[in-house]
């Protein structure tokens, strides 16, 4: 009775140990070697798993970076400090990356392109495409339905007062997930210091743009004309803008008839950025020296003593020379016109 239960148990066992050690035998084998690296960069990535990079989720791209399919700074959410971690682990030195934004290239809100019929259905670009292309005059334009705002996983994305969508720089990590999202191509990304932009996508030629848009681009080479840099071409009825060559000179923005291309009321100084409101005829510039404007100690100013000299004074010495002048002498028309100005506003 014993022996018939133990002569199985016995088969038993000696088959576990037969398939265990086969089983052993066959994960050194067919072992998949993981890099030690893998984790390491993993960790060192924000987890956002939003797929700005190119790679379905973190995980895909730690190993991207470690096979060298993807450049250490690969991800756009992490930034910079980011870059420096995985290059640190790497061993790889991190080249310097333009920080990016995403950019609405459309300002043809219904005071400017109205709606040609009321839409009811759906509140997605995506879905309201399938009537006809959607709702607004202008084919090309947007439709404020929020499709991107939806898709934007760091709540960059807003819609204004003007039934458009905004971009709040300050929160854009530049992942794409709204440009991916838009349905009609309007959203770009652009370097995030990039205050110039042509803010139209329609390729129709200019008359047929008037027709459905008071502030659309007619393809009239005004901008190309006046860009010193030769940074803007126009191709397809419609100006483009190479920000790599682009100075910002403002002088395409000036003499744009029509409006379509824009300054973005907002000054970048390093990681920071500010948003203006610039007065009339106020050019940016301007705005910007006033805000990095450090007086110098003692006050440096400029004298003008006559049209073939002139002499450059601190304001002590300025106020020494009227304590020794002539109380007598009186002041001509002409010297009452002089102006002093700051060293600083002549650099």
């Amino acid at each position: 009775m014993i022996m018939e239960l133990l002569i199985p148990v016995g088969i038993l066992g000696a088959m576990g140990l037969i398939f265990g050690a086969g089983l052993a035998i066959a994960s050194k084998v067919f072992e998949v070697k993981t890099d030690e690296r893998v984790p390491l960069v993993r960790d060192a990535l924000p987890g956002a798993n939003c797929g700005g990079c190119g790679f379905p989720g973190c995980d895909a791209l730690a190993a991207a970076i470690v096979n060298g399919e993807a450049a250490v700074n690969a991800c756009p959410v992490g930034g910079a400090a980011t870059a420096m971690a995985i290059g640190e682990i790497m061993g790889e030195s991190v080249g310097s990356s333009e920080p990016m934004v995403a950019c609405i290239h459309c300002n043809g809100d219904c005071t400017h392109s109205p709606n040609r019929a009321d839409y009811y259905g759906i509140q997605d670009c995506r879905q309201a495409m399938i009537a006809s292309g959607g709702v607004k005059t202008c084919r090309h334009g947007c439709m404020g339905l929020g499709t991107c705002v939806s898709a934007c996983m760091f709540g960059a994305l807003s819609i204004g007062d003007n039934g458009l969508p905004e971009v709040d720089v300050d929160k854009c990590t530049a992942c794409g997930k709204c440009r991916d999202a838009c349905p009609k191509g309007i959203i770009d990304l652009i370097p995030g210091d990039q205050l110039v932009h042509v803010d139209c996508r329609n390729t129709d030629k200019g008359k047929l743009v008037r027709a459905v848009c008071d502030i659309g681009c007619i393809a009239c080479k005004a901008c190309v004309k006046v860009c010193p840099a030769e940074a803007i071409t126009v191709e397809n009825n419609l100006a483009s803008i190479n920000y790599d060559k682009c100075t910002q000179c403002q002088a395409c923005f000036e003499k744009c008839p029509t409006g379509a291309i824009t300054l973005e009321q907002r000054i970048v100084i390093g990681d920071e950025t500010t948003v203006i409101e610039l007065e009339p005829e106020k050019d940016l510039n301007e705005e910007m020296e006033a805000i990095m404007q450090v007086d110098a100690e003692p006050e440096e100013e400029f004298v003008e003593v006559s049209e073939e000299i002139e002499v450059l004074e601190t304001t002590e010495s300025v106020e020494q020379s009227e304590k020794t002048a002539d109380p007598a002498e009186e002041q001509t028309e002409d010297e009452k016109d002089k102006v002093e100005f700051k060293i600083s506003d002549l650099k």
